[in-house]
């Protein structure tokens, strides 16, 4: 901490992040998530770290950029967490691995494969990589609510963007323990690769967050298919909406003094978003 009680990278303090953050890979979709919020400022800017604060829907929200892969993320998860979020969402790219997911699609991850090497530095490979329910369930909703094709499931998570998900290396290099690891994830029903949901989801159940990742399909591994920014604007929405959504359980759990949203209280949300 700062003298002005900032944290070292994020450069930001509490009060200055929403409990609800969303957490992009690149500093640049940071202000593209931003813009479809009613209002909205810059909170600080530092290395990879750009954060933003501002109102979607009446909710106070923030997003943070979190650079490429689990050893950065694990910062920012980190710090957020010292300054007050407790629920964090990826919205991210991903490479698809089987032709089902199309490119431009969406994937909403349940759990990840940790291949990372940051999430080890927590705790033992054993421990499992997965996403709070009410968010996944938040982002499904949203997803559901604006219309955009999605896929719910597992995804992979690599420190490493080429030889550690099967893409050769300078001159071709790709050690023999990393053939065939694209078709042994298919045969085990992984949807894709990336690389921070694993470091996410760890460090979040250890310290008691809430977290989920909704990811745009920009490639396709087993077709070859390679459209940049394909979906990226689906995820952005559907993250954006699904805070709301989470701000609307957490208020009525509140209200009813519960500590997790139930399908009875999603019941009774949806029933009140009909008559609206």
């Amino acid at each position: 901490m700062s003298a002005e009680g900032r944290v070292y990278h994020l450069a930001v303090k509490p009060g200055d992040v929403s409990r609800y953050v969303l957490l992009p890979g690149d500093p640049e979709r940071v202000p593209r998530i931003a813009k479809y919020w009613e209002k909205h400022w810059l909170v600080a800017s530092h290395r990879e770290y750009v954060t933003y604060s501002g109102y979607y829907k009446g909710v106070f929200i923030s997003a943070t950029s979190t650079g490429i892969g689990g050893p950065a993320t694990a910062i920012a998860v980190e710090e957020l967490a010292q300054v007050g979020a407790d629920t964090l969402i990826r919205v991210g790219t991903t490479g698809a691995l089987t032709r089902e997911v199309k490119v431009g699609d969406l994937i909403i991850s349940t759990g990840a494969v940790r291949l990372d090497g940051t999430s080890r530095q927590y705790v033992i490979p054993e421990y499992p990589a997965v996403a709070s329910f009410e968010v996944v369930l938040a982002l499904i909703g949203a997803a559901e609510e604006l219309g955009v094709r999605y896929h719910v499931g597992l995804t992979a998570s690599s420190d490493s963007f080429y030889v550690g998900q099967e893409r050769p290396g300078f001159r071709g290099y790709l050690p023999p323990f990393q053939r065939g690891l694209i078709e042994f994830l298919r045969s085990v029903r992984v949807l894709n690769f990336e690389m921070e949901a694993a470091t996410i989801f760890t460090l979040s159940n250890i310290y008691g967050l809430r977290s989920g990742a909704v990811c745009a399909a920009i490639a396709n591994r087993e077709t070859e298919e390679f459209i940049v920014d394909a979906g990226v604007e689906d995820a952005i929405k559907v993250a954006n909406e699904a805070v709301k959504i989470l701000s609307e359980w957490d208020s009525i759990a509140s209200s009813r003094r519960r500590v997790f949203v139930t399908p009875s209280l999603i019941g009774e949300w949806f029933e009140k978003r009909r008559k609206t």
